[in-house]
């Protein structure tokens, strides 16, 4: 696909912390219905760049919520972006125990993170339910496995990565099982995503030791078994 919008924000890619989340955000929220009089929770949002980048490129005020990153940096990044205080707002938050009003959200993005805190069934209706209104939406970008390998992951993917870390990574059918066992979301949509190769390359190209270190495995064909799905849900309104 072409990426009309992401490619803006070229000068900031330094700032990625993976496989191009705006490229994975685009493809995701493209067409969506997102607009200026939404309240968004972008969640695991790292640096606050998809933050700010949902808000400039589709309108919704943006919660920029995340437990590692530090949000006085991303506030002054927002400033340092000309948005204005209150239309992206960075919040440290846990993902297990978020701390907002009931029903505050219209809707939730989470872009290459929801593979850390999301696995467990019951986790959308006790964790993130409360905070999303009735007919709201969730949209997520996932990293995932082309197959269960059970275990048994091929040599190239252990030159960059743990079992352990490998084991956050599922595949299509996992996902499909997981979210679709919510009482109180229905899932509209799962399936591969279009970006794959260029998300990676924006990433590889970086020069901090993380991407330095995914280079020894898709160097190696580690792509061949990795790619991305995106999943729609919406909140019952009954």
């Amino acid at each position: 696909m072409e990426y009309k919008r992401s490619v803006k924000y070229e000068r900031l890619y330094g700032m990625i912390m993976g496989p191009n989340p705006l490229k994975l955000a685009e493809e995701l929220l493209e067409n969506r219905g997102l607009d200026e009089n939404m309240i968004i929770c972008d969640l695991g949002s790292g640096t606050g760049l998809t933050s700010l980048f949902i808000h400039k490129e589709y309108g919704p005020m943006v919660y920029a919520a995340d437990l590692w990153s530090n949000s006085e940096e991303n506030s002054e990044f927002f400033r340092r972006e000309g948005v204005e205080n209150g239309e992206v707002t960075a919040v440290k938050a846990d993902a297990t125990s978020l701390d907002f009003p009931k029903e505050f959200f219209d809707g939730m993005t989470c872009i290459d993170s929801w593979n850390y805190f999301g696995r467990d069934k019951a986790f959308l209706d006790d964790k993130i339910s409360p905070f999303i209104k009735k007919g709201g939406r969730i949209y997520l970008a996932i990293t995932a496995m082309e197959e269960d390998f059970k275990g048994n992951y091929p040599e190239c993917l252990l030159l960059s990565w743990t079992k352990e870390q490998l084991e956050y990574i599922k595949d299509l059918g996992y996902w499909k099982d997981v979210l679709s066992s919510s009482k109180d979301f229905e899932l509209l949509e799962c399936r591969k995503m279009e970006t794959d190769d260029e998300a990676w390359d924006d990433w590889l190209k970086q020069e901090n030791e993380y991407a330095v270190g995914d280079r020894k495995s898709m160097e190696n064909g580690a792509g061949e078994y990795l790619c991305f799905i995106m999943a729609v849900l919406e909140k019952k309104r009954q």
